[in-house]
């Protein structure tokens, strides 16, 4: 299954895409919030503050703060023109050229983010739940690589923490793209809005570039908590799965469509897909504390 990052060459780098900092809404600096993920064990950090006139439309600059073992993508947390129902746009650019120019006064959304992946820009829906977005809101910014279904601030904010189904909705309708889980840290919770949903990159190095060009392949998977170390899909046949402990591994399709297998510190799972009929897929990892890992959707081509 080439779509799946687990046979592809270098290892897995944890890393969170979506963060603020006092450039814009955060609480912490810039160097602080890079200090809270590297010492978290993260290897990388997109810091993605508001690029809104308010904040002198920020880039944050964080290429002070890399080191042999930790780097980090520029970004921004893009908003222009508003959505079907009246809503501010918010767009996920990571990988964006700290020169990137700000909105005009007509720009829309759409067209913020064709700007974005003009650059060369890792552009994503930001928490569709969090605000609601439609179909068509999605379909209306083309080709952008993926859509946020994590996003951890949403736990306290408003419980709407979780945004699959729009993956789910536009792989049924043929429509391919990647996901992300994210914190989309501001480090001002009660409980904490940080170490909540984070993405694995299969990179061949510890580079920007090499990230970013993970990112944008749909080299890696997300997770809230549990591992996923490698996976092998026979279509007809069966999906093997090797995980860190978990109570089920779970293979999800179109509709109603799904297969599991089920164990008490559960690491390896053979799923029989006798029965199971979808053009696409993808793969979760349940573990007993309630934590979960999914890979991007892939297709049976």
């Amino acid at each position: 299954m080439q779509q799946l990052p687990f046979d592809k060459p270098g290892r897995f780098y944890k890393g969170n895409l979506h963060t603020h900092s006092t450039r814009s809404d955060g609480l912490l600096t810039p160097e602080q919030v890079c200090e809270v993920y590297h010492r978290a064990g993260y290897d990388f950090l997109a810091i993605t503050d508001h690029f809104l006139k308010v904040y002198s439309y920020p880039i944050t600059d964080t290429e002070p703060f890399r080191t042999k073992t930790f780097t980090t993508l520029h970004g921004a947390e893009l908003h222009s023109g508003f959505t079907e129902l009246g809503n501010l746009w918010h767009l996920l650019a990571v990988g964006l050229p700290l020169d990137f120019a700000p909105p005009g006064d007509d720009e829309t959304g759409p067209q913020i983010a064709a700007r974005a992946l003009d650059t060369g820009a890792y552009v994503a829906v930001a928490h569709p739940a969090w605000y609601t977005l439609t179909e068509n809101d999605v379909i209306s910014l083309g080709a952008v690589h993926a859509i946020e279904v994590i996003n951890g601030t949403s736990h306290d904010h408003n419980d709407r923490i979780d945004s699959w189904y729009m993956v789910d909705l536009m792989s049924m309708r043929g429509r391919r793209y990647t996901a992300c889980a994210t914190d989309d840290a501001h480090f001002h919770s009660a409980r904490g809005d940080v170490f909540l949903g984070w993405v694995q990159v299969r990179a061949e190095a510890l580079t920007p570039d090499a990230l970013l060009t993970a990112l944008k392949a749909g080299h890696y998977y997300s997770s809230t908590g549990p591992e996923i170390y490698h996976v092998e899909v026979r279509r007809g046949d069966k999906a093997i799965v090797h995980c860190s402990p978990a109570e089920r591994v779970f293979i999800v399709g179109q509709g109603w469509n799904a297969a599991s297998a089920y164990g008490n510190g559960l690491m390896q799972a053979e799923i029989d897909l006798g029965r199971f009929d979808s053009p696409y897929a993808r793969l979760i990892v349940r573990d007993a504390q309630g934590g979960r890992a999914w890979t991007n959707p892939f297709w049976f081509e």
